[in-house]
């Protein structure tokens, strides 16, 4: 009788072995994951994070397919699958209910990895962070997320780091988490952190600057503005404000501490810029914002990759 999913014949898989071999040796000094009762593991961390990348990469479309490849993909049952197997039961207790700890592990150490053999770019205007929030979609049993009567979603923090195109420290709340709460556990002291309009409130701008968070924001066109002093603007150029001046209006919710406001136009939109980079020029800032799309292209490519996850979440099986 023939099965629904014919194995492979295949005794190895290079691009598995290479896209693995950076996790391998990210797993070296981990905290150690033990059972938490009496029974032993039937899945141990290594084959856990194996299965998700097998599932990621051959594109799977569900654990049920996955445990099915499992079972039936010669490579799979000897290199990916634990040595006796894996049930649905254990499968689907092992991936909602443990390796947190081991998983934050294993993506520090790639993050450090990634950090210090990508090239950089943008050096002139130092450590530049995209920072922004995206929902995705909770599984069953993320009870927690709560976002909508019907719809249960959680929200990814990020910080990607623009030099060397990879994410850096990244948090997880319900769908509902605010977002400007995040920046400074995102930056760095030596960091940019680079904002939309969403990140805007005159109380956190005194904040970033009395705690020397370095950040260039976006606020809307129709922030009231007292200008200090002005800078000069070279006529040619796409800049066509730049000054020291607090943002917002007096006694409502203007801004205690003075702050550098640059302006350019592209294509007929306007920008307005709120940053304390006053060591870059108007169009070092206005470079460095449009940077910030990096992260939304980020965010794009990452649902998109991982689309078939978000649509059969693992634990549905």
């Amino acid at each position: 009788m023939p099965r629904s999913i014919s194995p492979y014949d295949r005794k190895d898989s290079p691009s598995f072995n290479e896209f693995f071999k950076p996790a391998k040796e990210a797993m070296k000094g981990m905290p150690p994951l033990t059972s938490g009762c009496n029974r032993p593991l039937k899945m141990s961390f290594e084959n856990q994070l194996k299965a998700l990348v097998f599932y990621h990469l051959e594109e799977h479309v569900s654990a049920r397919h996955l445990l099915q490849v499992l079972e039936e993909d010669d490579y799979a049952r000897e290199h990916i699958a634990p040595k006796d197997g894996i049930k649905k039961s254990s499968f689907s207790e092992a991936v909602n209910t443990r390796g947190l700890e081991q998983f934050a592990f294993v993506f520090s150490q790639l993050q450090a990895l990634a950090d210090s053999i990508s090239p950089q770019n943008y050096l002139e205007s130092g450590n530049l962070v995209a920072i922004d929030g995206s929902l995705i979609d909770a599984v069953l049993s993320m009870t927690w997320a709560d976002y909508r009567k019907g719809s249960e979603k959680a929200k990814v923090h990020m910080g990607l780091d623009v030099n060397r195109s990879i994410p850096g420290k990244l948090f997880l709340t319900h769908g509902n988490g605010g977002e400007r709460p995040f920046v400074s556990q995102l930056l760095s002291s030596d960091e940019t952190g680079i904002l939309d309009r969403g990140y805007q409130c005159h109380k956190r701008f005194d904040l970033w600057l009395e705690e020397d968070t370095l950040f260039v924001c976006r606020v809307k066109a129709s922030t009231k503005k007292t200008v200090i002093k002005e800078n000069y603007v070279d006529p040619e150029s796409i800049v066509f404000f730049d000054a020291i001046v607090l943002l917002g209006t007096l006694n409502v919710n203007q801004t205690k501490k003075q702050i550098r406001l640059t302006g350019y136009e592209i294509r007929g939109v306007k920008y307005r810029i709120a940053t304390n980079r006053y060591d870059l020029t108007a169009e070092q800032i206005a470079l460095v914002y449009k940077l910030r799309w990096d992260v939304e292209k980020f965010f794009a490519w990452w649902k998109r990759h991982l689309r078939s996850c978000f649509k059969t979440p693992l634990s549905e099986i």
